[in-house]
């Protein structure tokens, strides 16, 4: 009975210094990994000279950012002008006195963002020209509309396509 007992301590000895030794080389690589990438990040600089170069890119970062505020204050700007200028846009050439002009007269709608604009209406006559602006405010006016100056006024905003 004295000699299983000491069998079975050498054995558990045994597996304990071969689980002893797995774990002591896994953490020997883990070890000179780790080291290898320290040698990298370290290699041509001294501890000073990489603070110089936290620091720079410290900087770097900050200008950076300064430069990324003042670009989103700018696209907010151009943002506003965009919506507030003209984008849409509906022409229609119609003879405005019966075969006397040809087709040189047009009702022109010119909108924004928010379908408010002016529709130009410009008659051409053999003694000159006339030119009419209507308001449009939302895609509606107040003043009543030609069926030229109507038709453009829908061309504008999108409801016949050419």
């Amino acid at each position: 009975m004295v000699m299983d007992i000491m069998t079975i301590v050498a054995i558990a000895s045994v597996v304990i210094s071969l689980i002893s030794l797995i774990v002591a080389t896994i953490a020997i690589k883990k070890y000179n990994a780790l080291y290898r990438k320290y040698d990298m990040f370290m290699r041509g600089r001294d501890a000073e000279s990489l603070e110089d170069f936290i620091i720079e890119e410290r900087y770097d970062i900050e200008e950076l950012q300064d430069a990324d505020a003042s670009n989103k204050e700018a696209m907010r700007l151009m943002n506003r002008n965009i919506r507030s200028s003209f984008q849409k846009f509906g022409i229609v050439h119609y003879d405005a006195f019966d075969g006397m002009g040809g087709k040189m007269s047009f009702a022109m709608t010119m909108l924004d963002y928010t379908n408010s604009g002016i529709v130009l209406n410009c008659m051409h006559a053999r003694e000159g020209c006339f030119l009419y602006v209507k308001e449009v405010d939302a895609g509606t006016t107040d003043t009543p509309l030609g069926a030229e100056e109507k038709e453009s006024l829908e061309r504008a905003l999108g409801y016949i396509k050419d």
